[in-house]
């Protein structure tokens, strides 16, 4: 079975669903997604989006907040289109109907940590799900966008599936659209299109422990790579500080993500014993940017043994504790947990990547016709650590971006689209052994989290290298001979990006940002100078 469309977006997060009601304003679109249209990674994001919307704050400012959280490796144009174009980006989700908090007939804007200024728009705890319901809504009333649900894109198409031009170089190399499993019907469909945009969200499945939904297997990052497409900063996982500790959630698909806004509204972490610790580590203590913060509780724990921390809040009232955090509260509190009296248990869980595929700042990646936005692209706006609630808005500016360019281009594209073959799955045979995706996810999970995690050291590298080579051999092999299915082509996948994770961990030779490695560590007046003149270099006011 066949499409052709214009413009093929692949994902339904903010990216994908902002791009794709920009792009339809001016060409057919069609949207694919893995579940249903909901389900992303924006869906869960508590915190809220920044952005220079106060009178008193300036752009400057969040650039240098923004600078100074990754770490120095900021491309500083990014960064300023980034936050010059914000307040834009935010007006347009208001218009489209997104219901932002107010507070005495203004924008109620808080604070998080890394932040020098209360910038943060949200929606109580439950920003994201705001943010995507009112971008559904606004897609489903688009006559020539076509969102297709429960739908698994499997590669992308480009010179290498046609046989005539299979050996066309990658600095030639043209994006055509892709192939994707319909899950829901079990058969492979081939979308053919002018322009195509990864939207895929992240890769925290590569992870045990993660904020991020069970769709979050890293799809994007492998197809482009897959491909030929530049990837770059791969190595530089932001493992959230804060995730709601359960004894049983070792193999969940995702773990419940307590906000950044918390340790903005006062939250205090505290260690087994009650004593807060943060001051030892930072001289922004629990407002300190989100690697610090991870570190910092990592090592708390493995100091002392033990398997989590604790995050509280109970020292503020519990009528204002209910009214800013009413899900993260209801949800506690459903876990036999009450916030506004118990401390919180927390633990570190993956949760971004400040990495993916290299963008310029349209958001084109280095193969022709093909666009990548969101968490699965590479902007340079993040550097070696990404600032908290910088995300969503990152999503939003550079999807308007592609849109832009696509809309100036898209009549210019030259050229027919080539004969590509449909999926030929003939010879394989239908699966019956799903337990080695079963077994293997868990193994890939595990040791990624024990040598690939916060903390890192050339050894643990090593061994992760050895085993990810050894998977995706038994992987490839069982991939070839298989008629494909949901959990194959994640599986397939998670391995992908974990080999990229860990390459690109393994040539950088320092500790940085997300990057921390034992055979590379700072001495405290190391990591202190190097803080300072970082801060020196940016901050301006």
């Amino acid at each position: 079975m066949k499409y052709d469309t214009d413009v093929l977006v692949i994902g339904s997060g903010i990216a994908g669903l902002y791009s794709a009601i920009k792009i339809a304003e001016f060409a057919d679109v069609i949207l694919v997604t893995k579940k249903d249209r909901a389900e992303s990674n924006t869906n869960y994001a508590q915190g809220g989006i920044a952005s220079v919307l106060a009178p008193e704050d300036s752009f400057e400012k969040h650039i240098n907040d923004t600078i100074i959280a990754g770490a120095g490796l900021c491309n500083r144009n990014s960064v300023k289109i980034l936050v010059e174009e914000g307040p834009d980006r935010i007006k347009e989700l208001i218009d489209i109907g997104t219901k932002f908090t107010e507070k005495d007939g203004n924008l109620d804007l808080v604070r998080e940590g890394g932040h020098s200024f209360s910038r943060i728009v949200h929606a109580k705890d439950l920003t994201g799900k705001e943010v995507e319901r009112a971008l559904i809504n606004k897609a489903n009333s688009l006559n020539n966008l076509q969102i297709i649900e429960n739908t698994l894109a499997i590669d992308l198409i480009t010179e290498h599936n046609t046989s005539n031009l299979k050996n066309m170089p990658l600095n030639n190399r043209h994006c055509w659209g892709a192939y994707v499993l319909d899950v829901t019907n079990n058969c492979v469909k081939k979308i053919t299109s002018k322009i195509t945009i990864l939207a895929t969200g992240g890769l925290g499945q590569v992870y045990l422990h993660t904020t991020n939904p069970s769709i979050a297997t890293g799809d994007g990052y492998a197809m482009a790579y897959r491909a030929g497409a530049k990837v770059a900063n791969m190595e530089f996982i932001q493992f959230h500080p804060t995730a709601l500790y359960q004894n049983s959630n070792s193999m969940q698909n995702h773990s419940f993500l307590i906000s950044e806004a918390v340790r903005g509204f006062g939250g205090i972490l505290r260690n087994g014993v009650g004593e807060a610790f943060m001051q030892n580590y930072d001289s922004r203590r629990d407002l300190a940017p989100r690697d610090i913060v991870a570190r910092a509780i990592d090592f708390e724990m493995k100091k002392r043994g033990e398997d989590f921390l604790f995050l509280d809040i109970t020292h503020k009232k519990s009528s204002d504790i209910i009214e800013h955090f009413p899900n993260i509260y209801n949800r506690c509190l459903s876990e036999g947990l009450d916030i506004t009296r118990e401390l919180i248990p927390i633990v570190p869980a993956a949760h971004y990547a400040c990495g993916g595929i290299l963008v310029d700042e349209f958001a084109r990646t280095s193969l022709s016709g093909l666009y990548a936005t969101g968490e699965v692209a590479m902007t340079g706006v993040h550097g070696a650590n990404r600032l908290a609630s910088n995300s969503l808005l990152e999503a939003l500016v550079f999807s308007n971006r592609a849109a832009e360019v696509i809309k100036n281009s898209i009549n210019l594209v030259s050229g027919e689209i080539p004969h590509i073959p449909e999926w030929d799955d003939s010879g394989t045979l239908t699966p019956d052994e799903k337990v080695i995706i079963t077994h293997n996810t868990k193994e890939l999970k595990q040791f990624m989290s024990d040598y690939v995690g916060i903390v890192r050291s050339n050894l643990r590298l090593r061994a992760a290298s050895r085993r990810i080579a050894n998977l995706y051999v038994e992987i490839e092999e069982y991939y070839k001979k298989t008629k494909v299915f949901d959990s194959l082509i994640e599986l397939r996948n998670l391995v992908t990006c974990s080999h990229l994770i860990v390459k690109s961990a393994m040539l950088r030779k320092e500790s940085r940002g997300l990057h921390y490695s034992l055979d590379y560590q700072f001495s405290k007046e190391e990591s202190i100078a190097l803080d300072t003149i970082i801060q020196n270099k940016y901050q301006k006011s």
